[in-house]
């Protein structure tokens, strides 16, 4: 899908802020309200945004530790039967396929220390496929962002 300069002054404005009125949009850009509405839609419905929805501070909600954990496969073939079993804990908040020593690496939130190793040794550790864990303790998040749309 192309991008124009619509869509990337379109997704600027949504990215500053998620709640920002289409009607404010379509006036500070000098189109329709309803061009807004269209465009966003296209972007929903082909996948450049994928959902609107807001974005959690795991701090504050009293999630104070985190790691990122890479996980090696009896089967690397067998990944989506594993990452099915990781989708159900809640605590995993992001899981990628990638290339080097482990199959996969999951981002882990938990409340303390304690919580994230009943998350490892009783969650994580009991799927069947998964041999080893091997995890990076997160010390604090320096700036995290999308991909530059300029």
């Amino acid at each position: 899908m192309v991008i124009d300069k619509f869509d990337t002054e379109l997704l600027k404005r949504l990215e500053k802020d998620g709640r920002i009125a289409f009607s404010t949009v379509a006036l500070s850009l000098g189109v329709s309200n309803t061009m807004v509405h269209q465009r966003f839609s296209r972007l929903l419905q082909r996948g450049v945004l994928s959902g609107v929805k807001p974005v959690l501070n795991e701090k504050k909600m009293g999630f104070d530790w985190g790691s990122f954990t890479g996980l090696t496969l009896d089967k690397d073939y067998d990944s989506a039967r594993v990452i099915e079993a990781l989708r159900e804990i809640e605590e995993v908040t992001e899981c990628y396929f990638i290339t080097g020593r482990y199959t996969l690496f999951i981002k882990i939130v938990a409340r303390n220390h304690e919580h994230m190793r009943e998350v490892l040794y009783n969650k994580i550790d009991s799927i069947p496929g998964i041999i080893k864990t091997d995890s990076i303790i997160e010390l604090g998040c320096a700036f995290k962002r999308n991909v530059n749309i300029a």
